[in-house]
Formats: structure tokens, sequence, C-alpha cells
């Protein structure tokens, strides 16, 4: 069971409905093609195409599990008073007085390059609960430890 916003929901419904509608008839499609090439046995294209199938059809399973155990968070109920899922979260690295901004999702909605990052990062978890003005320690995992200040917490 996932939690993630409505968004996050959205979106991952839409990818599967996409790998559904569109990448499973072109992955059918690939397979026929090789097949009337001739002999299976020796036929790469034809192996390349079925393995690419099941690739495919591993993603849609995953993606059709998280969408049925998902619970979506309600909004409504979270504040802004520490930090949890679907915080926007503003720091200070203390070590170098770097300013950065996160917010927190779920793993299926983890995006570094949106500074979206998985509540199960080390910097989420030690992140988790805390209040503006605290500071926490972090001990990442190639070993480092970095000191943060919470500077604002959103919605």
């Amino acid at each position: 069971m996932g939690y993630m916003s409505k968004e996050g929901y959205d979106k991952l419904v839409a990818e599967l409905h996409r790998l559904e509608a569109i990448e499973r008839p072109k992955a059918s499609a690939a397979i026929a093609e090789a097949r009337e090439k001739g002999d299976l046995s020796e036929n790469s294209e034809y192996d390349a195409a079925k393995e690419a199938q099941a690739h495919l059809e591993d993603k849609i399973r995953r993606m059709q599990e998280e969408i049925a155990t998902a619970k979506i968070i309600d909004t409504s109920r979270l504040s802004a008073d520490c930090v949890q899922i679907l915080s926007t979260v503003e720091l200070t690295n203390l070590g170098t007085n770097a300013k950065m901004k996160y917010t927190i999702v779920s793993d299926s909605e983890a995006n570094l390059r949106e500074a979206k990052i998985s509540i199960n990062t080390p910097i989420a978890q030690g992140l988790l609960n805390k209040k503006v003005g605290d500071e926490v320690e972090i001990k990442l995992p190639n070993g480092a430890t970095i000191r943060l200040r919470v500077d604002s917490i959103s919605l």
C-alpha cells in the first residue's frame, strides 16, 4: 500500500492507460512482424520482441497493483506545523549555507528534477515530524553526515 497525492494517482492511472492502449499493441505488432521473418529458433528479433513484451507486461502488472493498493492522501487533513508527506520544506545546509527546497512524496511520485524526494530517502526520514527552526543531522548512504535547518514548511 502506498500513500500518494491525487495528482500522483491520476498520473499513474494515465500512464497505465497509455501502456495498455498504445505500448501493448505496439509490442504485439513487433512480435508478429518478427514472427513473419521465418525460423523462430534463430530469430533474435523475435526473442527481443518477446522479452520487451514481458518487461512491459511486468510493468503494467506492478502499476495495476500500485493503483489497487494506493491510498490517496486527504490534503485537507494535513498541517504545515511539522514535516510530513506532501510537505514542501525549505532548508539550509548548515555546513555550506546552501539553501534547498524539497517536497516529500511517495516513491512513485519522486522526481529529483522537480525537487520531489521520496518519503523513504534518508533526508525525508530525518526531516519527518520536525518543525520550523529545528536542526537535524542526517547520515547519508555514502557515510557523510549533513546538518540541516528547517526554514519553512508549506503544503
